[in-house]
């Protein structure tokens, strides 16, 4: 990780973002010496779309068909 002031990223701005694509290291940005913001690489990678909710669906049973036992009852 790169440690960097503000005012020395406003200068080096461009070249630390290439440097962040390239060789994916992070900036921590700081002022007055406390930490400010942090530049990482972007995730280039683009999720699929297929199976991004697996696991997050519970199957209760059929919740369709019709409970013919409670009518007997009536």
């Amino acid at each position: 990780m790169i440690e960097v002031p503000a005012g020395a990223f406003k200068d080096k701005c461009l070249a630390l973002m290439d440097k962040v694509r390239d060789e994916h290291v992070h900036v921590l940005i700081t002022k007055h010496g406390a930490p400010v913001a942090r530049l990482v690489p972007a995730n280039t990678e683009v999720p699929s779309g297929r199976g991004f909710m697996s696991g997050t669906v519970v199957r209760q049973g059929d919740i369709v068909s019709p409970d013919f036992d409670v009518w007997e009852e009536v």
